[in-house]
């Protein structure tokens, strides 16, 4: 549920219940989520009558209704009258519905074997693959073929950067930018992000500026970047100040994801990537969490059948969300449960010193904390949010040499800050609730610092 009044909270839920109240406000957002044998249909009604009652859809108050699809299909080929599917490997596809900037993520195993899948979002006659040290010997040759299989027009170009955070920089970024411009691409050309996050940023922010904006497409191959940062736009790279300052909104034509790529994930970027999942459970899907809490150790395991479950639900989730607040105005922001405080773990402590997700199962740990010493969750899920990070091998605290001021001056020039006012993410009410807000008792952060700092 959602009211906004600034500086009172941005509170979501999205639940199964339709009736329950809302807080009184002049702007009330109610999201009713239902679901049927294709995915989840969300319906988001903006209620300008200042009743804190859910009203029907045939009420008479002046509303807004936005429809959002997290579609789960085949892709089948109707072009002779009746449907076949096109390829003994069919994909889940999980659209992003932004209108005429709508683009799919398939999520399968073996997709990269599938050549179609790529080349019918490729623009041009030039790709531009931009990958790391440690992809380009297992993926890059796979990816290149799956370009250019029965496609002689096309010529693919490949830049590898090296690879960690700490890599994620201007003058890492520049090296996309020389290989570009000395390959003669232009505006038709397409670039593909092939890696984790960290890829993903910098290709998605080459391809957002290079000539002001060229097509380009996600191949994530960790975890993390499946089931978040692959997904939605965002992209951008680090400053010594702050983590993804620099950056824009710009969307892929598609996200393959080949969940065969995570049998060479490193278990620790695994655990990371894991993060994420428990997230999404947190803030907006208790019966995902739940479901995690019963199926942990088989994802740790990498049951495949797990993995792809979590993928996919995870990118629905973020879909949904990315569909009503694609520039992260309000709903979006809720996304980033833990992520102040763990980016300023990362910026403090050093970039690729922690795993994205390391910082992000630490930060979730202390907005938690916060949010029970504001007395807007109970101890159980205190408890409960420990345990699943416990069970994912994540830290639960944040390193020793985290002081106070760290993470104070750190957070100063976060993202959410405005007006010189610092926004939070925290849990309130029953499991899969949140809000966004800086509408809180600042003794708490105070105290939430001191108990996870020495100093």
């Amino acid at each position: 549920m959602a009211s906004y009044r600034h500086p009172s909270p941005l509170c979501f839920s999205l639940t199964s219940s339709s009736d329950k109240s809302l807080s009184k406000s002049s702007a009330s957002v109610t999201f009713l989520r239902s679901a049927n044998r294709t995915g989840i249909s969300l319906h988001s009604f903006i209620d300008l009558s200042g009743s804190d009652r859910v009203r029907g859809r045939e009420g008479n108050a002046a509303r807004v209704r936005l429809k959002i699809r997290a579609i789960s299909t085949e892709v089948m080929d109707v072009s002779v009258g009746k449907s076949k599917t096109t390829s003994s490997r069919v994909p889940t596809i999980v659209e992003v519905d932004l209108g005429d900037r709508s683009y799919p993520i398939y999520i399968g195993s073996g997709l990269l074997d599938e050549p179609e899948l790529l080349q019918r979002h490729v623009h041009g006659k030039k790709v531009l693959v931009v990958t790391n040290t440690t992809i380009a010997p297992l993926y890059l040759d796979k990816v290149v073929e799956a370009l250019t299989r029965d496609n002689p027009k096309v010529s693919v170009e490949n830049v590898i950067l090296p690879d960690g955070e700490q890599y994620k920089d201007m003058d890492t970024l520049m090296k996309v930018f020389d290989k570009a411009i000395e390959s003669r691409l232009d505006r038709r050309s397409t670039f593909v992000a092939l890696g984790g996050g960290v890829i993903g940023d910098m290709c998605g922010f080459a391809a957002a500026s290079f000539l002001r904006g060229v097509n380009f497409i996600q191949i994530p191959t960790t975890v993390m970047a499946q089931v978040d940062s692959s997904v939605g736009g965002k992209t951008g790279i680090n400053h010594r100040l702050g983590k993804n300052l620099i950056g824009a909104f710009y969307q892929p034509q598609c996200v393959l994801i080949d969940t065969d790529t995570l049998n060479t994930l490193p278990d620790r970027e695994l655990a990371s990537g894991l993060a994420e999942v428990i997230k999404y459970g947190l803030i907006r899907d208790a019966e995902f969490f739940e479901w995690q809490e019963k199926n942990m150790h088989l994802l740790m395991a990498r049951d495949p059948s797990a993995l792809a479950y979590a993928i996919k639900r995870s990118c629905e989730n973020k879909a949904e969300v990315v569909s009503l607040d694609e520039k992260e105005s309000g709903l979006r922001a809720t996304l980033n449960l833990g992520h102040t405080f763990g980016h300023a773990i990362e910026t403090g402590f050093g970039y690729g010193q922690w795993l994205h997700g390391e910082a992000i199962a630490a930060g979730m740990v202390m907005a938690v904390d916060m949010s029970y010493r504001l007395g807007w969750i109970d101890e159980s899920l205190v408890r409960r949010v420990h345990d699943i990070l416990k069970q994912a091998e994540l830290p639960t605290a944040p390193p020793d040499s985290m002081t106070v001021e760290m993470f104070k001056s750190v957070m100063a020039v976060d993202k959410k800050v405005a007006d010189g006012l610092l926004r939070l993410i925290l849990l309130k009410g029953p499991l899969g609730n949140c809000v966004f807000t800086g509408d809180y008792d600042r003794q708490a952060l105070d105290e939430t610092l001191c108990a996870f700092c020495k100093s």
